[in-house]
C-alpha cells in the first residue's frame, strides 16, 4: 500500500459522517499588469472598481479577460477570450448547497464573476442537470438592495450549472468531466477551478484523478481543498506529500472561511492604516489579547464526525491561530501574498510550546432551563459512549519576539455556551500614575482601554474609554466608540466563501494557508494533542447553555487577566 493509500485509510472512519457527505499556477508579473489594465478598464466603464484582497483591480466582469499562465506563449500581445469552468467536488454535500453554490449566485449577481463561466457539480450520486439545479436553486439568495431582478440573475446563473456523476477515484469517469468541460470551453482560453468539498480521506483520490484527466491544457488549473488538513504534524505532512506529487504549490488553495470574514481582513488595515494604534501595537502598550469563539448549540447529530477531531482541532488550530497571527505579524514588506504569508509563519515559528498547565479543556453536560431539557454531548447518539473529546477548550500562548514578548494571547472556544459570538479583545495596560484611580477604586481593569473587534454576528469595533460624566461631580464613566457595520455600512456584508472564492479565481493566496505555515501550526498544537489523548485527560464538565468551565476563569486569573465578554456590561 502506497503512502497516500495508507493516508486515506487512516481518513476513512474519521470522515464517514463529515459535514461534506450527503448519505495552477499564478500569472507572471507581466501577465498580472495585462490583466489589471483590461480588468480596470472595463470595471471602470460600469461605473466600479472591483479590487481583489491585495487591493490590485480584479477582472470582474471583462469580456476580454486577458487571463495568462505559465503554459501559454507569451508573444503576442492579441486580446485571448477565456473562460472559468469551476467543478464543485461533492456537489450533493451540505457545505456545497449551503454555501458554495450560494457563494458563486452572489459573485455573479454583483456582476464579479468572467463573463464566460462554467459551474460543473461532480459526485458519485446520479443526477441530471436538471436536477441538480432544483436542488441548489433552493439555497440561491439575493442581495436585499437589489432583489428587484433576482428571479432574471437566478435563472441565468442556473442555466451555467452542470452535473457529471462519477467516483471520487476514477480517471476515466473525470475524463467524461474533461469531454463536457471542453465543449462548454470551446474556441477559448479554459481556466479551471476545481473546489473540494469531500471528506478528507479522498482529497487524494480526487487529486490524483482530475489532475490527471480533467487539467485545463493551456489555462491554469486550480484546486481549493477544505480542512481538516490532518488530523496533527505526521497526517498533515503526508497529506501534503501526497498532493504535491500531482501539484504544485500554487495550485493549491488551502481555505480556512474565517479568513474572508470581514472584520478579519479588516485587521491588517485598522493597524498599518492608523496611525493611533499601530505604535501601540505591542507589549509596551498591550497587556494582553483574547480570542474568543462560542457557539450557541451543540453537535446537534454530527458529533461522529467532531468526535474524531475535537474542538481543538476545530477550530483552535485554524481559525483562532490564523488570526493571532494575523494580529501579531510584523509589518510586511507589501501586499503582497507572499510577504503577508513570510511575516505569518515568522509569528507561529516564534510561538512558545504549548503546556499542558495553560490549557483547560471542557465538554457540555446535558442541562434543564426554563422548562426546556438540553442533552449532554454524549447524548449525541453519533458520540461514543464516554467520549473524552473536548468541546470546550482554554488557552494561554505566547509569542517569545521582542514585541510580543511576556504578553499572554488568551484563546477560548466552545459550544454550546450562552451565547455565539466570535472577537478579537486587546486590553492595553493600566495608566501609569492614573491621576484618577481612587474615582475607580480598587477595580483597576475599569481603568484600562480596551478595543473590541466583533468579527460575528454584528459586525463591530469599538473602543473603550474612560469618561466624564456630566455634572458638577468628579463620576467616571467607561464609554465606548462604536463603529457599527449595519449603521455605517448598511449594504449586506458579502459571505466569507464570496471573497475567498473570487481570490481563488483571482489566483490571489493571501487568504489562504501555505504549507509552511500549516506545519508551524501543527508543531505548536501536535505535542498538546498527544499529550490529551495518551493522558486520557478528562474535560471539566459544564451545563449547556452555561459560560464554560470554571477552569477556564482560573487559567485567566493565573495570567491576571479577566475575559472581556464575561463583562457587566455583556459587551
Amino acid at each position: 500500500m502506497s503512502v497516500c493509500s495508507h493516508y486515506a485509510l487512516r481518513f476513512s472512519i474519521a470522515s464517514s459522517t463529515s459535514p461534506f457527505n450527503n448519505g495552477g499556477t499564478r500569472l507572471s508579473g507581466w501577465g498580472r499588469r495585462r490583466r489589471t489594465q483590461f480588468g480596470a478598464r472595463r470595471s471602470s466603464q460600469m461605473g466600479f472598481l472591483m479590487r481583489s484582497s491585495n487591493g490590485y483591480p480584479l477582472i470582474g466582469v471583462s469580456l476580454k479577460d486577458e487571463v495568462l499562465s505559465d503554459k501559454q506563449p507569451m508573444g503576442g500581445l492579441e486580446s485571448v477570450d477565456s473562460t472559468v469552468s469551476i467543478t464543485v467536488v461533492g456537489a450533493s454535500g451540505d457545505l456545497a448547497r449551503k454555501k458554495i453554490f450560494p457563494a458563486l449566485f452572489a459573485l455573479f449577481y454583483d456582476n464579479f464573476l468572467p463573463e464566460h463561466f462554467t459551474v460543473f457539480g461532480y459526485a458519485r450520486r446520479k443526477l441530471t442537470d436538471e436536477e441538480l439545479r432544483e436542488m441548489i436553486s433552493k439555497t440561491l439568495t439575493c442581495r436585499i438592495d437589489e432583489s428587484e431582478n433576482c428571479g432574471d440573475k437566478m435563472e441565468q446563473f442556473l442555466q451555467r450549472c452542470f452535473y457529471q456523476s462519477g467516483q471520487y477515484n476514477s480517471e476515466e469517469d473525470f475524463s467524461e468531466l474533461d469531454r463536457k468541460l471542453k465543449e462548454k470551453e470551446a474556441g477559448k482560453l479554459p481556466n479551471r477551478l476545481f473546489y473540494l468539498s469531500i471528506p478528507p480521506n479522498i482529497f487524494v483520490d480526487v487529486v490524483r484523478s482530475a489532475s490527471r484527466s480533467a487539467s485545463s491544457p493551456t489555462g491554469w488549473t486550480r484546486f481549493i481543498v477544505e480542512k481538516p488538513f490532518g488530523r496533527d504534524s505526521e497526517s498533515s505532512a503526508e497529506l501534503t506529500r501526497c498532493l504535491k506529487k500531482y501539484l504544485s504549490e500554487d495550485q493549491i488553495f488551502r481555505i480556512d472561511h474565517y479568513l474572508g470574514k470581514e472584520l478579519v481582513e479588516n485587521l491588517s488595515v485598522l493597524r498599518f492604516s492608523n496611525l493611533v494604534f499601530e505604535p501601540l501595537w505591542s507589549r509596551n502598550y498591550i497587556r494582553n489579547v483574547q480570542l474568543i469563539f462560542s457557539e450557541d448549540f451543540g453537535t446537534e447529530g454530527r458529533g461522529g464526525y467532531f468526535d474524531n477531531y475535537g474542538i481543538i482541532r476545530d477550530i483552535m488550530q485554524n481559525h483562532l491561530l490564523q488570526i493571532l497571527a494575523l494580529f501579531a505579524m510584523e509589518t510586511p514588506v507589501s501586499l503582497d501574498a507572499e510577504d503577508i504569508r513570510n511575516e505569518k509563519v515568522k509569528v507561529l515559528r516564534s510561538m512558545r510550546a504549548l503546556q499542558l498547565d495553560d490549557v483547560v479543556v471542557g465538554q457540555y453536560k446535558g442541562h434543564t432551563k426554563g422548562g426546556k431539557s438540553y442533552p449532554a454531548y454524549i447524548d449525541d447518539p453519533t458520540v461514543p459512549k464516554g467520549s473524552l473529546t473536548p468541546t470546550f477548550a482554554a488557552a494561554a500562548l505566547f509569542i517569545d519576539n521582542a514585541r510580543w514578548d511576556g504578553v499572554p494571547f488568551l484563546m477560548k472556544a466552545g459550544k454550546a455556551l450562552h451565547t455565539r459570538r466570535a472577537e478579537i479583545r486587546v486590553q492595553f495596560r493600566h495608566v501609569p500614575g492614573n491621576l484618577y484611580k481612587r474615582t475607580f477604586g480598587t477595580d483597576l481593569d475599569k481603568a484600562t482601554n480596551e478595543l473590541v473587534i466583533h468579527v460575528q454576528p454584528n459586525e463591530a469595533i469599538y473602543l473603550k474609554i474612560n469618561n466624564k460624566v456630566p455634572g458638577l461631580s468628579m463620576r467616571l464613566d467607561r464609554s465606548n466608540l462604536n463603529l457599527l457595520y449595519s449603521e455605517r455600512y448598511p449594504r449586506e456584508i458579502p459571505d466569507a466563501y464570496e471573497r475567498l472564492l473570487l481570490d481563488a479565481i483571482e489566483g490571489e493566496h493571501r487568504l489562504f494557508i501555505r504549507s509552511d505555515e500549516l506545519d508551524a501550526a501543527w508543531a505548536l498544537f501536535t505535542p498538546l494533542l498527544k499529550e490529551l489523548e495518551n493522558r486520557k485527560v478528562a474535560p471539566e464538565l459544564y451545563p449547556y447553555g452555561s459560560r464554560g468551565p470554571v477552569g477556564a476563569h482560573y487559567l485567566a486569573a493565573k495570567y491576571n487577566v479577566r475575559w472581556g465578554d464575561l463583562s457587566s456590561d455583556g459587551t
